[in-house]
């Protein structure tokens, strides 16, 4: 699915205008679609339900009052109101006359209490909505905010910038949110992306050559299916991928146990484990399956003396995950950058590994290999010397022009994360706000490296892992809860899911 900024849903639009519809016609079909959108969501219990739909006087209005028309016709309490003044661009005003004519009640937004309804379908503003709302529209906002009604936006959130995601103050936070024809940014970028609430989208008919991408894309189950090579009747452990990994230290070994569980059940034939010897002894009591390789440490840490043994297992791997829970020091720095320079399979760089770039991130440049960073925001603002507010006020421009500059594939953790190789763009949808705990990036890592050791390119690895990732808290929130969850309740789905794409 695309995701559209405002001026690209207008030229799509713009585009349909001259061959396939006029503008009345495509109102029709989005209000219609909204409304099936909320019949879907209520089922026969939309019929005991009060519902206002508030309008403001511009195109989204439209939309709205197609929707009153709609529910009036089924015998629902339905009322418009009227948040500033009635429309006056032609194609809104005619459906608020037909509206009318049928028989629904019209309130100016001073004559009602907002507690009086169940439901508030929101047609405030739309996708041309920036800065800060004017008189009366912010009294509108601040009573939307302080009321008890489930809120429905129409396309966007009222108050949500749809290019830069940005809210202003009292932005409407709705509990469903009607995406029309695409998502927008809005829908997938902070902080606008949390008043969204379940967001759905509706096929409104603009015909896919009104589209001229590329654009961002969502990460769809179909997609990530196609990307997996089918596992051969004469399969061994060796031609599903060699995964080594370069994690865990004496004070974090659990990096290195979530990691590598994540990458056997993700479908590795081979995972190898080299770790400080001094955690070793920790690691291994609590798994079995992978190998280990034990190497000379220092306080805990990977000495620089283990560099040959490291580099010699490099050489025996398909793929190679580094920086899981490593520490953080000089021999750290070293080994990450003898490794990216020398190693010739793809290297998933993790949290100390990223870290470990700061001061030499141009060696990014002189790879002979495909790279995968996956930050979170803290070290992302870090490798571009921006605040981590920088970084989530442009997460998509950020990651691209990164991942465009140092010849990487860029996974941007957090809600709704950004997968990019500077040219195409993914956000994913999957996943929830039980991934905020320690080692669930561990786990992230593990899966990518297991796909790219298993013959997945760079970019349909970070797509499929974080996808799967995302899907693996869904299911386990399911059953569980979002707190008290464990990285290992979310792991322990992670083979079953495996199921849905073989």
């Amino acid at each position: 699915m695309y995701v559209l900024t405002a001026d690209e849903i207008r030229q799509v639009e713009n585009n349909c205008f001259d061959g396939y519809s006029t503008e009345a016609q495509l109102m029709l079909k989005a209000g219609t679609a909204c409304y099936d959108a909320v019949m879907k969501n209520y089922g026969t219990d939309i019929f005991s339900k009060r519902i206002f739909v508030l309008c403001g006087n511009g195109k989204n209005a439209g939309d709205g009052f197609v929707m009153a028309r709609l529910f009036y016709s089924e015998g629902i309490d339905v009322k418009i109101i009227l948040c500033d003044k009635k429309p006056t661009i032609p194609e809104p005003l005619e459906y608020f006359n037909q509206a009318v004519m049928s028989g629904v009640s019209v309130v100016d937004f001073d004559n009602v209490c907002l507690d009086d309804c169940d439901i508030i379908i929101d047609c405030i503003f739309g996708i041309g909505f920036k800065g800060e709302p004017r008189a009366p529209f912010d009294k509108v906002f601040n009573s939307v905010a302080s009321c008890g009604s489930f809120v429905v936006s129409v396309d966007t959130p009222s108050g949500t910038d749809a290019t830069s995601g940005k809210a202003c103050k009292n932005a409407i936070k709705a509990d469903m949110t009607v995406a029309i024809s695409t998502l927008k940014y809005c829908h997938i970028l902070p902080p606008s992306n949390a008043l969204c609430g379940k967001t759905v989208t509706v096929n409104i008919g603009i015909p896919e050559d009104c589209y001229t991408p590329p654009y961002t894309e969502t990460v769809e189950l179909d997609d990530v299916r196609s990307s997996f090579p089918k596992i051969g009747f004469n399969a061994n452990k060796g031609s599903n991928g060699r995964l080594l990994c370069l994690c865990g230290s004496y004070n974090m070994p659990g990096a290195a146990v979530i990691c590598a569980t994540a990458a056997v059940k993700s479908g590795a034939g081979l995972v190898k484990l080299t770790v400080p010897k001094s955690a070793y002894p920790i690691i291994a009591s609590h798994l079995v399956q992978p190998v280990f390789h034990p190497v000379a440490d220092e306080n805990g840490i990977y000495s620089l003396s283990a560099l040959d043994d490291i580099l010699s297992d490099v050489n025996e791997a398909s793929a190679v995950v580094i920086g899981c829970g490593m520490g953080k020091n000089e021999n750290t720095c070293e080994i990450v950058k003898s490794v990216l320079l020398n190693s010739k399979v793809p290297v998933i760089v993790d949290a100390d590994g990223i870290n470990s770039l700061l001061s030499c991130i141009d060696i990014l440049k002189d790879v002979k290999a495909p790279v995968v960073l996956t930050p979170h925001p803290g070290e992302m603002a870090r490798l571009v010397s921006k605040t981590i507010a920088e970084v989530q006020e442009s997460r998509i421009d950020v990651a691209k022009e990164f991942a465009r500059q140092y010849g990487v594939v860029l996974v941007l953790k957090g809600a709704d994360t950004v997968i990019t190789d500077g040219d195409a763009v993914f956000a994913n949808l999957t996943g929830n706000a039980s991934l905020a705990m320690g080692g669930t990036g561990d786990m992230l890592s593990g899966i990518i490296g297991s796909f790219l050791a298993q013959g997945l390119s760079p970019l349909d690895a970070a797509k499929a892992g974080v996808f799967i990732h995302g899907r693996c808290a869904d299911e386990a929130v399911k059953e569980l809860s979002f707190r008290g969850l464990t990285v290992f309740d979310l792991t322990d789905r992670l083979g079953a899911l495996m199921s849905e794409y073989e």
